[in-house]
């Protein structure tokens, strides 16, 4: 209940500064929890990143100011935290399928987007299953890249993309992929794609050899097609798993995804059976 509540006081706190510059650690931060987690769990539960959802409501109540008012763009723009006119109108035209200007003139029927209400529903039954594990730290070879937050569910798949069609899979498989945030406070974070190092093979040019400290960790095994079972054990890590978490915490800024080799199942990552794990650092409360 503690995340839930957490989400729901971070939505309140949304709602009483949109026409002021907040960030992710600003929010998380009034809730108690590190950016690092809070982003990923406001997305699994909202369906929205941060980022996205602050933008559409502004979008959103920019329209309606639009429509009932005699405020300028320029006006609108500044008070939704847009740098210029220019990218407020682009903006504007993404989200509502036209300008300002031509919504004004036309007095245009303009998309809504409320503000979130979570609620909780009771449903039977459901395990999650998991094992809490202690490892000692462990050595990789990776190509890293840094992302922000706000953006990073659409920047990682194609760094992936990118990744493999640079010819970098000849190096580093992909056996993992790794957030880093060890201060779990910032508004970006460092993403691993990494194989475990071996110490007699040669570092191939832009690559690094980097160590994964040791933890106790909380680890999800998914089984399933890619990404489909990947993202629907995130959900319900966030949404049932951590609600009622009363023994354990959140204990470092990293994240763990482990692959199986793809090679070992008939259909590769889109196989009924594929494994894939998630690993969370935890310690007690």
């Amino acid at each position: 209940m503690e995340w839930i509540n957490a989400i729901g006081e971070a939505v309140d706190f949304i709602e009483a500064h949109l026409t002021e510059d907040i960030t992710i650690n600003d929010v998380a931060d009034h809730v108690y929890i590190s950016p690092f987690y809070f982003h990923k769990g406001f997305s699994m539960l909202c369906g929205y990143s941060l980022g996205e959802y602050i933008r559409n409501r502004r979008l959103s109540l920019a329209g309606a100011e639009l429509l009932t008012s005699d405020i300028s763009i320029l006006e609108l723009a500044m008070k939704y935290r847009y740098d210029s006119p220019d990218s407020f109108s682009r903006a504007f035209s993404r989200f509502h399928g036209l300008s300002p200007a031509a919504a004004r003139k036309e007095k245009a029927m303009l998309k809504t987007f409320a503000p979130l209400k979570l609620t909780i529903s009771l449903k039977g039954g459901y395990v999650m299953d998991y094992r809490i594990t202690k490892k000692e730290s462990f050595t990789v070879l990776a190509a890293s890249r840094e992302f922000r937050y706000d953006n990073a569910q659409q920047e990682i798949p194609a760094y992936w993309k990118e990744h493999y069609a640079s010819g970098n899979g000849a190096y580093v498989c992909g056996m993992f992929g790794i957030n880093i945030d060890p201060q779990m406070g910032n508004e970006t974070f460092e993403y691993l794609i990494a194989d475990v190092y071996h110490p007699a093979a040669d570092i191939p040019k832009g690559f690094s050899v980097r160590t994964i400290p040791a933890f106790t960790w909380a680890v999800f095994p998914c089984k399933g097609a890619m990404p489909q079972a990947l993202q629907d054990v995130n959900t319900k890590l966030f949404s049932e798993w951590l609600p009622s978490l009363k023994e354990y915490e959140f204990a470092a800024g990293y994240c763990v995804e482990m692959y199986d080799a793809a090679d070992k199942y008939p259909k590769g990552i889109q196989d009924e059976n594929y494994y894939t794990e998630i690993w969370i650092p935890v310690k007690k409360k």
